[in-house]
């Protein structure tokens, strides 16, 4: 059996009395999507960022590509081979789009600190690829302050996949985004999954896009898991109804 590329074993985390995250443990296998979905408060965001690096767990343990980097810093985990999108879109906005992917392999290459030039010089070819990846070579010229907000998401997946991760952590990635939009850049997201290789970890509030893409789903209530499996036994689980409808059948199952 295949090492998982990503191994959560015991995760947890309060503040004061209230826990935010309690037990949690799940594996993300390497070319999988898997999706962390739950109701408001239910610890969904500090999971993340405790894979992420922004917040340090109080214990347990998170393993990447069997690198240990529950205690390692956003930076050090980046370059560990693990990349994130955001909630709200992360892009210079009065450089191109093309700037901005270049401003990433700039730092990939570590060349921030003593690069005076404009970064429009640097690796423009590797550039573009990347944008070709995500249907933006056309708009490459274009101003990010310009742009539509899908477009911004596809620029700033572009931006991530500019460190050359092994692990994409995608936090609410159609948030903002109607609903055809949605459905268009997550089956992006799967096809550079198969062609690139790429696992893909993300937290989510549609259930079509979730049901549509993930591999594997965890659902988290009140800081703990109360089912893991595919879309159809999340679908069914009396427990994952419950929590979202009280019972009633759970929006996108079929």
């Amino acid at each position: 059996m295949a090492t998982p590329i990503l191994s959560v074993n015991g995760l947890r985390k309060a503040y004061g009395g209230v826990v935010a995250v309690d037990g949690v443990s799940f594996e993300l296998e390497q070319g999988h999507m898997l999706a962390i979905i739950g109701p408001n408060g239910a610890g969904k965001s500090t999971c993340f960022n405790m894979l992420g690096g922004q917040i340090r767990p109080d214990s347990g343990s998170i393993a990447m590509g069997g690198h240990e980097v529950s205690r390692k810093s956003p930076q050090d985990i980046w370059r560990l081979g693990t990349a994130r999108t955001f909630q709200i879109t992360a892009t210079f906005v009065s450089m191109t789009v093309r700037e901005n992917v270049q401003m990433v392999l700039l730092a990939r290459d570590r060349r921030l600190a003593r690069f005076w030039s404009p970064a429009s010089s640097y690796a423009p070819e590797e550039a573009d690829r990347l944008l070709n990846l995500v249907g933006m070579r056309g708009q490459s010229e274009r101003v990010c302050g310009t742009l539509a907000y899908g477009d911004l998401k596809r620029v700033e997946l572009a931006m991530a996949l500019a460190s050359g991760p092994k692990i994409l952590l995608m936090d609410e990635p159609t948030a903002g985004m109607a609903p055809l939009e949605r459905l268009a850049l997550m089956d992006l997201v799967r096809s550079l999954v198969s062609r690139e290789g790429l696992s893909v970890l993300f937290t989510e509030h549609d259930m079509d896009v979730v049901f549509g893409h993930a591999d594997h789903i965890v659902v988290l209530n009140r800081g703990r898991i109360i089912a893991s499996g595919g879309a159809e036994e999340i679908r069914a689980n009396s427990a994952v109804q419950d929590v979202y409808l009280g019972g009633g059948t759970m929006y996108g199952a079929h």
